[in-house]
């Protein structure tokens, strides 16, 4: 009888520590999950307050603004920025006017623009405003509009200084044909310098301008036109990234290869080219650096709600063939 009791009782103490165990796990797992949720919540707190900008591109795949968001990435992550990079496939100035408006309507805190120098743009831009959001505008500006600031080229004295570099290169007499990438304001700026250097030097004329819409394809059928149409040109300029190649591309078709080309920054096949001595010279950009400045003026402007200056201009170097050919 005894060994019966004892037996029972060593049941229930067995039973009463088993449930006693399971609850402390069961305590245990609920306090961690309670750790993770109070975790998980902290974090999507931090996100939550992470500065978010937007940087709409002229082009998505284009090499100069993907130097340009490479730029504007790097100074965003030092911030704490979150950085969405848009853009259309191809150059369409109202595809990025949709951007621009739906990048408002998800409220980003910043934008990082280019300019169309269009009036339902430039409202679009004060719309932002209106609403908290600030603008800063790249590469090409928008003048009039509510754009805190401007970072890129001055583009009107880059055309002045590509004028001089062909004068010193090439000549200061004859004929030259010029591409332009498209229509947008830097372009048209940059052709008003370059025509107020040849406008000052007697016996050098602009023959032709033609636009290759940012297409190396489009750059070589215009500058193959302008060449057929014009031979004997002095020399042929293109204003945008992708034109330098496409006008060697288009002398090598007609025959003309030792003509005096002069390009826009410094793609590895333009690089190539002046290596190559099929350009004479290019006027080199810095993308990556107006992203970094456009990041921190935004920056600025969020904190303090002001920026130093309207305009902040990035410097322009010549990359030439100093060293000789290859």
């Amino acid at each position: 009888m005894l060994n019966r009791v004892w037996n029972v009782g060593l049941i229930v103490l067995t039973a009463v520590f088993v449930g006693l165990l399971a609850a402390f796990v069961i305590t245990i797992l609920h306090t961690r999950e309670l750790a993770e949720q109070l975790e998980q919540g902290d974090k999507s707190a931090v996100a939550a307050e992470r500065t978010r900008i937007a940087l709409i591109s002229q082009e998505l795949d284009n090499p100069f603004w993907r130097s340009v968001e490479e730029g504007a990435r790097a100074a965003a992550a030092e911030y704490g920025m979150d950085l969405t990079y848009l853009g259309p496939l191809r150059i369409n100035p109202e595809e990025q006017a949709r951007l621009l408006e739906k990048a408002i309507a998800q409220g980003f805190d910043g934008l990082l623009i280019q300019g169309l120098n269009d009036p339902a743009y430039a409202q679009l831009i004060g719309k932002a405003f209106e609403r908290g959001i600030p603008a800063i505008t790249i590469d090409a500006d928008e003048p009039g509009s509510a754009r805190v600031a401007y970072v890129g080229t001055d583009n009107w004295q880059a055309g002045e200084e590509m004028g001089r570099l062909v004068i010193r290169m090439a000549g200061a007499k004859g004929r030259i044909g010029v591409l332009l990438g498209s229509e947008a304001m830097n372009m048209k700026l940059r052709l008003a310098g370059f025509r107020n250097v040849v406008k000052q030097t007697k016996g050098l004329s602009i023959e032709d301008v033609r636009i290759s819409n940012i297409s190396r394809l489009q750059a070589t059928e215009q500058a193959e036109g302008m060449l057929r149409k014009h031979p004997g040109l002095l020399a042929v300029v293109g204003f945008s990234a992708l034109d330098g190649v496409g006008i060697v591309e288009a002398a090598k078709r007609v025959k003309a290869g030792d003509l005096p080309v002069f390009a826009f920054d410094d793609l590895e096949n333009t690089r190539q080219a002046i290596r190559e001595c099929r350009i004479a010279a290019a006027l080199v950009q810095q993308p990556g650096r107006m992203g970094q400045e456009a990041v921190n003026l935004l920056h600025t402007y969020l904190q303090d709600g002001a920026v130093a200056a309207a305009f902040h201009f990035t410097t322009t170097n010549v990359l030439d063939r100093a060293d000789g050919c290859r």
